[in-house]
């Protein structure tokens, strides 16, 4: 037989081939994986750089729109505020224009009334028959019943639920200086008794 030296030697020599071809074969693919290792180092020495100021930008834009959402909804609700306070306003100026409406109304029927009383003809007769003060004689029993049935108002004239500028109106409308010269004529047979 052969010597087993040989056969070792031999074993020896394949082996060595073996890992010179591996090792030749091996040294592009570890090349290949050096640089792949020196991109991803780049690549995260470059988010490293960037991504946080990124980062930090989409969290201030966040917070800006939160701020500009608030602005808005701050503005509507004082747009509604100032819309509330226009519609107050109107019915105020509205409510002071009828109140302004029924005063003049009232003072221009109170003038009205003052003038017709002031230039109406007064009775020669009423004021021949009338006493001093000091000359009056005191009323009988008779004359203060009837002056009492005179004054008095019944329930309906007293409580008026109608009482309102309308009627004062209408009233303006239908005085009548005759039924204030029947009323003196009534009151003057009165006092003629």
């Amino acid at each position: 037989m052969i010597d087993p030296l040989f056969w070792l030697g031999l074993s020896i020599l394949l082996v060595a081939i073996s890992l010179t071809a591996v090792l030749v074969a091996a040294i592009p693919a570890l090349q290949e994986l050096a640089r792949a290792a020196r991109s991803a180092e780049k690549l995260f020495d470059t988010l490293s750089r960037e991504l946080p100021p990124t980062l930090n930008a989409i969290r201030t834009t966040g917070l800006e729109i939160t701020d500009l959402t608030d602005d808005v909804s701050e503005g509507v609700k004082s747009a509604g505020q100032v819309v509330k306070q226009v519609d107050q306003s109107l019915d105020n100026a509205r409510k002071q224009a009828q109140n302004i409406q029924v005063g003049t109304r009232s003072v221009f029927v109170g003038v009205k009334a003052a003038w017709k009383t002031f230039t109406r003809q007064k009775s020669p007769k009423r004021a021949l028959e009338r006493l001093p003060t000091t000359e009056k004689s005191p009323l009988t029993l008779r004359e203060r019943e009837a002056l009492r049935q005179e004054n008095r108002r019944t329930k309906s004239e007293a409580y008026r639920t109608n009482d309102g500028y309308s009627e004062a109106a209408n009233w303006e409308k239908s005085f009548d200086e005759q039924d204030l010269l029947s009323k003196s004529t009534v009151s003057e047979d009165w006092t003629e008794q």
